[in-house]
């Protein structure tokens, strides 16, 4: 079977990421493509969600790529109608709108994938099974990036609901709640929120393990030249780097890994098998997160920021 799907949202990581990624992968292909503003090649095209369901009643999957202050009444609108769903991350704006599509995809008998593309990346396995055989000490995020370069004249990022610097830095959260096998909770946060916008434009975190170690975590969208994507483990055995957002892994200094990224290809063909299984993978825990950082975070005001 050959999975029909439709794509909500044709943006930037629609077109730079998702294309692609489908394009290349067995077992699914685009028939529509619902957007306001945009329309793609070589497929119907619809205004809007109710359209293009209206319109393409054998459509088996949704593809949701919207910002995430929608999410949550498309997805539910999908489920309703029986059809599997794909979220782009994060896959909603809050933790209680997230715990609910999860039961009511459950209660449908359909496919729910919140899709943490970094857990993807290519030394991200590699990590994992290496930090499961060691005590942790300390864990240090560095994920430092330029807002003008990834989201140009995108104001929905900025607004309540939108993220901030954590739509970057909940990629960091995704991998650490990936590759410590033990929970992780949120100890503080400072975040930097500039005085004309409603999100953060910076962050610094202190988490710790169940065990007790230190994780501390910076998240800044203010980096230029080149990005910073960094997670270092320091244990009782060694030390770990995972660099280029988990696409190059260094043990004690040498390097193992260096792969180019290939995390929305894998992401979809993790996809089809779920919809042949009508499974559900939708873990919370990087949102969880979040939503803690801005609960007991501590908002700082900074200059105003014009993009």
């Amino acid at each position: 079977m050959t999975i029909r799907a439709g794509l909500v949202g044709l943006g930037k990581i629609a077109r730079d990421q998702h294309l692609p990624a489908i394009a290349k992968t067995g077992g699914i292909d685009l028939v529509a493509v619902a957007s306001r503003n945009a329309r793609g090649e070589g497929v119907n095209n619809y205004p809007d969600l109710d359209a293009m369901l209206a319109g393409e009643p054998d459509m088996d999957a949704v593809i949701l790529c919207q910002p995430p202050q929608v999410r949550y009444q498309a997805a539910r609108q999908a489920i309703l109608a029986g059809k599997h769903v794909f979220l782009e991350k994060p896959p909603g704006a809050t933790v209680s709108e997230v715990e609910a599509l999860i039961a009511l995809a459950r209660a449908q008998g359909v496919t729910l994938y919140a899709s943490w593309h970094s857990r993807y990346a290519a030394a991200v396995a590699q990590a994992k099974a290496w930090v499961a055989e060691r005590t942790i000490r300390h864990i240090d995020i560095q994920w430092r990036e330029d807002v003008r370069h990834w989201h140009p004249g995108q104001p929905w990022i900025w607004e309540a609901g939108g993220f901030g610097v954590f739509d970057p830095g909940i990629n960091a959260l995704s991998i650490l709640t990936e590759i410590v096998p033990e929970p992780v909770t949120m100890l503080s946060a400072s975040l930097e929120v500039p005085e004309n916008r409603d999100a953060p434009i910076g962050a610094a975190l202190s988490m710790a393990t169940a065990s007790g170690a230190t994780v501390e975590a910076v998240f800044d969208w203010r980096q230029t030249g080149p990005q910073t994507w960094d997670i270092a483990v320091e244990t009782a055995n060694g030390s770990l780097l995972l660099s280029e957002g988990g696409n190059m892994l260094r043990l004690d200094g040498e390097i193992q890994i260096k792969a180019p990224d290939e995390e929305y290809p894998a992401m979809y063909r993790r996809f089809v098998g779920l919809v042949e299984d009508r499974a559900i993978d939708a873990d919370i825990a990087p949102l969880r997160l979040v939503a803690d950082a801005f609960l007991c975070g501590r908002h700082c005001p900074t200059t105003a920021f014009e993009d």
